[in-house]
């Protein structure tokens, strides 16, 4: 199994990459090979600096970075010695298994389109997060950004997406999808609500509760939740509020409160391309950078992305 870190994404890189590389193998007993991609005369100090040691770490030396600003087509075409860009190539010939970025958001996803491409039946890729419940178990929303502005054949195929990242990721077992809308009764929301409740309702790939409101989100009505991207990436940076929230009113340490903090669950994946691309938060700490490295490790050894070429080969 071989995992590509993009050592220079993120705020704090390469230092957090490398102290969470470190933090991955001080809790692992893995094989897992770790490519690490970046300025080599940045990253090797910090990796003798920090003693990590592994015969399982490899270096790409990448001499190029594409900043948080660059247009993400022009800089993947224009720097293809950068970070990104030698990422998705390892990607693409096979020579690593996943992908892990906490860089340009907009490079990663257009990397994640045309270098691995969709899985054949997909007609767009998605971007889900996480949402913990309050009795202890995890939901998925998707999309939270990618597809601002979608029509019901892409949210039907979002749940069929979200369902199986629920239960091969998350370990739900016959997750429940809802449709989120401003009322539970059928026939309720705008014109994408009510032409999406039907082809859910119909979809025999999936377990579909009806609609959900935004009072349900957090509770366990629903396991997996589908919107547009618009809603859902509303939803997603009012709920990453909620720890700040929490910190600043002496609550970061709530058990449930404390779930919120993104570092817990590391990054995002992008679904239904042909193989696991994780992007992170750009602010993304050691124990993020550790945790993006287990989420992939867990995609991979799922074969998430295979399930899901199968699922769409079916319908």
């Amino acid at each position: 199994m071989n995992i590509g870190i993009d050592m220079m994404g993120g705020d704090f890189a390469p230092l957090e990459a490398v102290k969470g590389i470190l933090l991955y193998l001080s809790n692992k007993n893995t094989a897992v090979n770790l490519y690490c991609i970046g300025d080599e005369s940045l990253v090797q100090p910090l990796i003798e600096e920090y003693k990590v040691s592994s015969p399982n770490l490899h270096f790409v030396h990448a001499p190029e970075t594409i900043g948080y600003h660059e247009h993400p087509t022009k800089a993947l075409k224009e720097k293809q010695q950068s970070s990104i860009a030698i990422g998705f190539h390892l990607l693409a010939s096979g020579k690593i298994d996943a992908f892990i970025s906490a860089g340009n958001t907009g490079a990663m996803l257009v990397g994640a389109m045309f270098s691995i491409k969709a899985i054949a039946g997909v007609s767009r890729p998605t971007i889900a997060t996480v949402i913990p419940k309050v009795n202890g178990s995890t939901g998925v929303l998707l999309d939270v950004g990618l597809n601002a502005d979608c029509k019901p054949e892409l949210l039907n195929q979002f749940a069929i997406l979200g369902s199986l990242y629920a239960e091969h990721i998350l370990g739900v077992n016959h997750p429940s999808v809802g449709l989120v809308n401003v009322g539970e009764e059928e026939g309720k929301g705008n014109i994408l609500a009510q032409a999406t409740y039907p082809l859910l309702k119909e979809n025999k790939q999936i377990n579909f509760i009806g609609n959900i409101e935004g009072r349900d989100f957090f509770n366990d009505k629903a396991n997996v939740m589908v919107c547009d991207g618009f809603t859902g990436n509303i939803v997603l940076k009012m709920a990453e509020s909620f720890y700040d929230l929490a910190k600043e009113r002496g609550l970061a340490n709530d058990e449930y409160l404390s779930r919120f903090h993104y570092e817990n669950y590391g990054g995002t994946p992008v679904l239904g391309v042909a193989k696991p691309v994780i992007i992170g938060h750009g602010i993304s700490s050691a124990k993020a950078f550790s945790n993006m490295v287990s989420l992939a490790e867990k995609m991979i050894s799922s074969n998430i992305c295979i399930k899901m070429a199968a699922s769409f080969q079916s319908t």
